[in-house]
């Protein structure tokens, strides 16, 4: 095939919405810098971007994929709609498109049909799968959650609720000291661009870098630093062994903020029956693989033939 055949073919494959998306929000959050650097950092528009990651951060964490991508505990309505609203924000798709590749990626990891394969390399798992065409998300993934009236509906309006909440509103708050643009720079697009590679890290890093103390089938790994920028979501060995568990970071000490939020959110009645994996079923999946890492790695007996 002559190589303008082959480009031409490569070029049909990729997905031109989401890829203009990325360059001009990359853009945009190089401008905010370049605007907080000569001419303005007000402390409130900072303060403003950091309270707008950590809303839009959880709603991705312990909404769209513990709440409804695994089912890991239930919450009120007014808890659904702050994560249906932050999640738009978020700028990551609709909860219900968000969850059906979840699922996908779960059923089918390392193989041809996770939209997030690693196996294809970091820069595909990270964020090469966005820019290129895929199969459209199979509904019956998320027959469960269309039943929710919330979803269906930002489902719907996915696209007027990502602009009104990743940009209208933060601009509207910087009005009260000022700074319309600069809220609407920090908050919305170098926000958005940070929380982006955060989130798209525990697609490529958390299947590269740590350990495996739970699973070794999986190329999933645990590794803290990963944790750290992802709100807890680097945990990612126990998470696709007990997937069921609200938890990532199953220890007290772990770094894992969204499973600290989802506790003293039950506290107060907002969310309710956390799910956690027992301690004899966690110990036993880590004792099955230390019993498989010491078996000896089986010789093949010499053969004049070979």
């Amino acid at each position: 095939m002559a190589k303008g055949a082959i480009l031409d073919q490569h070029m049909k494959r990729v997905e031109w919405t989401n890829t203009l998306v990325l360059f001009f929000f990359h853009l945009a959050a190089a401008f905010a810098i370049v605007y907080l650097a000569v001419i303005k950092a007000s402390p409130w528009t900072i303060g403003l971007g950091v309270v707008w990651l950590a809303c839009c951060s959880l709603s991705i964490t312990a909404g769209y994929h513990r709440l409804f991508a695994h089912p890991t505990y239930q919450a009120s309505a007014p808890m659904r709609v702050l994560y249906l609203l932050f999640g738009a924000a978020s700028v990551q798709n609709s909860a219900l498109k968000w969850a059906a590749d979840h699922r996908l990626h779960h059923a089918h990891e390392d193989d041809d049909q996770d939209p997030y394969n690693i196996q294809k390399g970091f820069w595909w798992a990270h964020i090469g799968w966005v820019l290129f065409k895929s199969p459209p998300s199979d509904p019956r993934l998320v027959k469960d959650l269309q039943r929710d009236v919330l979803l269906r509906l930002q489902h719907r309006y996915y696209i007027p609720l990502a602009f009104l909440m990743g940009a209208l509103v933060p601009a509207a708050i910087g009005t009260a000291w000022g700074d319309p643009i600069g809220a609407m720079l920090v908050a919305g697009f170098l926000r958005l661009v940070l929380q982006w590679h955060c989130t798209f890290s525990v697609n490529s890093v958390a299947h590269l870098i740590g350990h495996q103390p739970f699973c070794k089938r999986s190329s999933a790994r645990d590794c803290f630093l990963t944790a750290l920028i992802t709100l807890g979501e680097g945990y990612h060995n126990f998470h696709h062994r007990f997937k069921s568990d609200y938890r990532n970071g199953v220890r007290w000490f772990h770094f894992d903020p969204t499973k600290w939020f989802l506790w003293t959110m039950s506290k107060v009645g907002a969310v309710r029956n956390l799910r956690r994996t027992a301690r004899e079923v966690i110990e036993r999946a880590k004792r099955e693989v230390r019993v498989r890492s010491r078996r000896p790695v089986p010789v093949r007996a010499f053969n004049h033939r070979d």
